[in-house]
């Protein structure tokens, strides 16, 4: 997990097609960044403190640079849309959540306590990582900061919710995963055929709903 606090905002080349911009609050720097984009930009990939700029091969890294120089001058980032609030409508504990309740024990809570305690927390997402559609989500109550487990599990089933160090998260696939397992969605995270892929974007705001049946 990710321990170090922001680096000043800096532009460095990340190998022959691609920079590497560290920056407070990257998903800021990428909505200016886009708003006018430079020339041969094809992606750009929020990590905690960073933002990698990916262009076309061939590119003029130092003039791509100097292009972005001024998003991360400017002291007036904001996103270029008023952020969303999603609900994830969530089945927390049983075979959808099977860390609930070894968690609560030894966190010293009830299991119906971590579930308020998770559900009642506001979340941002801070940025897409581990496989598509997989948000960090900033913002879980102290209380709930566990590490991950010793030996992930080699499947953990798709529209799992969990937590790990300072983020809780959504499963999009299935996939091996080491976080501690609290409960389980069917909403669909990523589909390469939709318009937009992934139904989280960074700068996003979540919200999880506890439901007592599983989500239509």
């Amino acid at each position: 997990m990710p321990a170090e606090g922001p680096s000043p905002p800096s532009i460095q080349p990340l190998g022959d097609s691609a920079l590497r911009i560290a920056a407070p609050n990257p998903a800021l720097v990428r909505h200016a960044i886009l708003a006018a984009p430079p020339a041969g930009l094809l992606d750009l990939v929020c990590g905690h403190h960073t933002l990698a700029a990916i262009f076309s091969p061939g590119i003029d890294l130092a003039r791509a640079a100097a292009a972005i120089a001024p998003a991360l001058a400017r002291q007036d980032l904001a996103p270029c849309h008023p952020p969303r609030t999603i609900d994830i409508p969530t089945l927390y504990g049983g075979p959808s959540g099977p860390d609930l309740l070894p968690l609560a024990s030894s966190l010293g809570l009830s299991p119906q306590a971590l579930i308020d305690l998770h559900a009642s927390a506001s979340y941002t997402v801070r940025f897409m990582g581990f496989a598509p559609g997989f948000a960090y989500l900033e913002g879980l109550p102290a209380q709930l900061r566990v590490q991950r487990l010793d030996s992930p599990r080699p499947r953990v089933p798709a529209g799992t919710v969990a937590i790990a160090g300072p983020y809780s998260g959504i499963y999009p696939a299935d996939s091996p995963g080491g976080w501690r397992l609290l409960g389980r969605t069917n909403l669909t995270l990523f589909d390469p055929l939709a318009a937009s892929p992934t139904l989280l974007q960074p700068g996003d705001r979540v919200r999880f709903i506890p439901t007592r049946v599983p989500t239509p």
